[in-house]
This record gives structure tokens, sequence and C-alpha cells, in this order.
């Protein structure tokens, strides 16, 4: 998991995480709604990036704990929860940074060097002599 319980008070405050998983208005956060929405927000980011980092990752870069907290907080809108511009605006954006994570046009500095993680399918060239010549013939 990529965010806890605490990392979405401190993101959006304890008002605002009773009012996403308080299902049946005791005052409290439910803590298996918000423990199943962050897992699910696990989920995704690691569909993004599990073709090119190493999962699970050891000690996963702060960057994904936020948007963790931010898919989370999206997945967790309905239910009598509005869902806002900024809470859409929010998950876009991290939608956004993992296709980047995920394509190599960002890093997540999860591997050594802050590179990604060795692949198996890759292409290999080799040098060799030319077989065919500029009018169609061979050499």
């Amino acid at each position: 998991m990529y965010a806890t319980r605490d990392d979405m008070v401190k993101r959006f405050g304890d008002k605002e995480v009773v009012a996403l998983t308080d299902r049946d208005y005791s005052g409290l956060i439910n803590d298996a709604i918000l423990d199943e929405a962050l897992a699910t927000a696990g989920v995704e980011i690691d569909g993004y990036i599990g073709g090119r980092y190493p999962l699970p990752m050891a000690q996963p870069p702060k960057i994904l704990t936020g948007y963790a907290c931010d898919i989370a907080r999206y997945r967790l809108c309905g239910s009598g929860t509005q869902l806002t511009e900024d809470i859409r605006d929010r998950y876009r954006d991290a939608v956004k940074f993992l296709e980047l994570a995920a394509s190599g046009r960002v890093t997540l500095g999860g591997m050594p060097g802050g590179g990604p993680a060795p692949t198996n399918n890759t292409v290999q060239f080799a040098v060799g002599s030319r077989v065919f010549a500029r009018d169609g013939g061979a050499f």
C-alpha cells in the first residue's frame, strides 16, 4: 500500500476523511472503507508502473503517497459524497503522472541511479555488411 489512514488525514483533514468514509453516520472514519479505497488506489498505481518498476517497492517514493491519497479520495466519492472539480483534477493529475512514469518520461527514482527496472524484452542491434546495393542488385 502506498498510503495510510494517517496520510489521508494529513492531506485532506479528519473532517473530509470522515465525510468520505462514514456510511453509517457515526461521525468516525470507517477504516474498512478507507483501507479498501487505499488498496484499490495501490492496485491502480501498480497497473501503471508495474511494467517499468519492480513491485512491490521496498520504499515507495513519497510522490506516490500523495497520488494514492488523491486516487483513493476520487474513488470514495459517490454514495452521498459530492465529486468536486478539485477532486477530479487531482485524480487526473495523478493518472497523467503515472502515465508519464509508465512511459519513462519521468522517473520515480525507485531504482539505483533513479532509473527504471531492467526489462527482459530488450532489442539488440548487430552491425553487419550490406546485402543489397542501391541499384537493387546484390554486392
